[in-house]
């Protein structure tokens, strides 16, 4: 740290509708004030970056975009890794391309925080056959080069202004390779008691990341997730860092039978039940009520750690737009969100790949001019065209009224 440099911090602990407030006395500390009042965004997961795509992010008041590269196409297998299999430094043409909608960003005033979707040993599935890759989780060897990716992209981005934080990696589950694959049964701490010091301790993953992270960047916000897919469950074992900027993050998208269109396929909605699939025999009842219990290994962890709902983010969280009661479940939780004064990010806005969860367009299917424009890769120069079609017909008016009061205050 900087000989001289200083901070002050005062913070007023506050849970269940108490204000938080920090004051940070360096103007070196500006990307963790970012953090100090409650951000509302949305996530960025196209596969063809565009001008337009932030330039309408901007104009709809989005101010803070979860950012994501996975979908790009880059000059090796895996973009800007160059390969999961063998990281051995960033490709430079990728990384100037990312710089350059980086710097997009930038000149329109969007925030961003970087989340990768691949490490070394641990290539998204998505990117990867559908195939869960869990080498990182199992060989010290893929740690040790998720490690130096991560400090060679610092030592690239610790100077874009707009970089408000990394997410060391989107949704870590080592519980996956070393058998846990549910939460609903609960018990992570004692599944984790056999992992502590070993590959799959994700604790120590955390410790080892930032630590490397730190000898090249003191000051920007790091996040980390819970384990298994970043469910809210898993805080029964996240270790708090002892770090003044660090966010600590997880997804919610549960009851995933529900959330989910190829699962649900108009069985159930909300308000109601639906069962357990992992629990034979038990119902899970979908209500406002039910969701914030649901969130409360989040709410007793904070406690008892003393960490503000400042340093609380719900990176991602979503319904597919089509189930019965979307516009409710969705309201809801932006509603707890906002009780908690915990930040949040919409799973997903103006995606090109996937509608599913874009909620401009409705609860019905997409005009068949969307599949032409996706098709002939040229959606983002006709989104207008498209969103002016489903306007009588739109999840978008809550979104669009909280990014609108946000940008007035």
């Amino acid at each position: 740290m900087t000989i001289g440099l200083f901070f002050v911090f005062i913070s007023v602990v506050s849970f269940h509708g108490l204000d938080i407030k920090s004051k940070h006395q360096d103007d070196e500390d500006e990307k963790i004030i970012f953090w100090d009042s409650q951000q509302k965004g949305a996530n960025y997961f196209n596969q063809k970056p565009t001008r337009e795509w932030f330039e309408s992010a901007a104009k709809a008041n989005i101010r803070f975009v979860r950012f994501t590269y996975e979908k790009w196409k880059g000059e090796q297998r895996d973009f800007l890794l160059g390969s999961a299999d063998n990281y051995t430094g960033l490709v430079e043409r990728d990384f100037q391309k990312l710089k350059h909608y980086l710097d997009v960003a930038n000149e329109l005033d969007v925030k961003v925080v970087i989340s990768p979707l691949s490490l070394p040993g641990a290539r998204y599935a998505q990117s990867n056959d559908r195939i869960r890759d869990g080498r990182m989780w199992t060989d010290p060897s893929y740690l040790s080069q998720a490690i130096q990716f991560w400090k060679d992209l610092a030592t690239r981005l610790k100077d874009q202004p707009n970089v408000v934080g990394y997410n060391l990696i989107n949704e870590p589950h080592p519980e996956w390779f070393h058998n846990k694959r549910t939460f609903w049964d609960k018990g992570f701490q004692r599944w984790y008691q056999d992992r502590i010091g070993k590959p799959g301790d994700l604790n120590l993953f955390h410790q080892q990341l930032i630590k490397a992270i730190r000898t090249i960047d003191k000051k920007t916000p790091i996040i980390v997730s819970s384990g298994l897919y970043a469910t809210p469950w898993a805080y029964e074992y996240l270790k708090p860092i002892d770090d003044p900027y660090i966010i600590y993050s997880f997804h919610m998208y549960e009851p995933y039978s529900f959330t989910t269109r190829r699962i649900n396929n108009g069985k159930y909605r909300y308000p109601g039940e639906i069962p357990i699939e992992d629990l034979d025999g038990e119902f899970f009842t979908m209500n406002k009520e039910s969701l914030h219990t649901f969130l409360n290994p989040v709410k007793d962890w904070a406690i008892k750690n003393k960490i503000p709902s400042s340093r609380i983010w719900v990176a991602e969280f979503g319904c597919d737009r089509m189930t019965k009661g979307a516009k409710e479940y969705l309201n809801d939780l932006i509603d707890i969100f906002n009780q908690e004064s915990w930040h949040w990010s919409f799973y997903a806005y103006r995606e090109d790949v996937w509608e599913s969860m874009d909620y401009e367009l409705g609860t019905q299917k997409a005009h068949w001019k969307y599949w032409d424009y996706a098709d002939a890769g040229i959606l983002h120069e006709n989104y207008d065209e498209i969103y002016d079609k489903t306007k009588k017909d739109s999840l978008w008016l809550r979104f669009k009224n909280e990014f609108l009061a946000r940008s007035n205050k």
